[in-house]
């Protein structure tokens, strides 16, 4: 089995669409002002948004967004007027993160973890 596809709420197709290819996902399906898909630049998974009038409360989901260049990733973002509330950072279970929100408030981290990624020390 391998993760295809994520789909997220958001109540502003149009912002969202510019956010996102901003970070540097590409345009695949068009449906506005219902939904959207994007291809990854890595890998082959998709991303998505769909319309909705209310978003979710509280935490939420946290969507992980691998990036081997990763400092120079946000670096480039930061340029282009993207907003991080943290990092990169060095964490304790080895990854190197920088945190930031879209425009719907959903939580994302770009990442690099390297072999850690699906082979920490502490693996069982």
């Amino acid at each position: 089995m391998n993760l295809n596809q994520i789909t997220i709420p958001s109540q502003d197709l149009e912002r969202s669409i510019s956010f996102y290819e901003t970070l540097g996902l590409q345009l695949i399906v068009d449906s506005r002002p219902r939904y959207a898909r994007f291809m990854c630049p890595d890998g082959g998974s998709s991303f998505s948004l769909q319309y909705t009038e209310h978003l979710a409360q509280g935490d939420g989901v946290h969507i992980y967004f691998e990036c081997q260049d990763l400092d120079s990733k946000v670096a480039h973002l930061q340029q282009q007027g993207i907003d991080f509330l943290s990092g990169p950072e060095d964490q304790r279970w080895l990854w190197r993160e920088a945190h930031l929100t879209d425009p719907d408030n959903n939580h994302l981290i770009l990442y690099w973890a390297g072999e850690n990624r699906l082979n920490p020390p502490w693996r069982i």
